[in-house]
């Protein structure tokens, strides 16, 4: 294996285990609320590993989660179909209005179906999906600026 492809694993395993578990930590250790949703953890993957990327851009990880959960509240409380219809939509919609802003992230088209099949309220919008974007936006580009002397974003 290649040293530039070791470093760069090591250096992803080590940031995502720093933001996950700050996010953990909020979450679990602080009466402050939720901060942590399992598609954060795909974010991880671009964030970290390929921070090139245009997927992994601030205001991609930012509005790509805000826009796919909103969308997923939204189907849940005002389309009355039923969830095997709704997931779908909500999915197909997110990708859609993701892809028509310029601000796709694909960890974030995992979010209607995290929102929908946990029967979220739109406070889930501030906690964990702006809360917890911020945390990871403020991490990523501390880390990838700072430690890894990455250019970023």
């Amino acid at each position: 294996m290649k040293k530039d492809k070791i470093y760069q694993s090591l250096l992803a395993l080590a940031f995502s285990t720093i933001t996950i578990g700050v996010l953990t930590l909020l979450t679990y250790k602080t009466s402050y609320g939720l901060f942590l949703i399992a598609s954060f953890g795909s974010s991880m993957v671009l964030l970290y590993g390929y921070p090139d990327s245009p997927f992994a851009k601030p205001k991609n990880i930012l509005f790509g989660h805000l826009v796919t959960s909103a969308i997923g509240i939204i189907f849940y409380n005002y389309v009355p179909l039923p969830i095997y219809i709704l997931i779908p939509l909500g999915v197909g919609m997110g990708v859609g209005i993701m892809i028509l802003l310029n601000v796709t992230h694909p960890p974030a088209g995992g979010n209607p179906i995290i929102v929908i099949l946990g029967s979220v309220s739109f406070e889930y919008l501030i906690s964990p999906i702006l809360t917890g974007c911020l945390i990871i936006i403020v991490f990523g580009i501390f880390l990838n600026k700072f430690v890894a002397q990455k250019k970023y974003p």
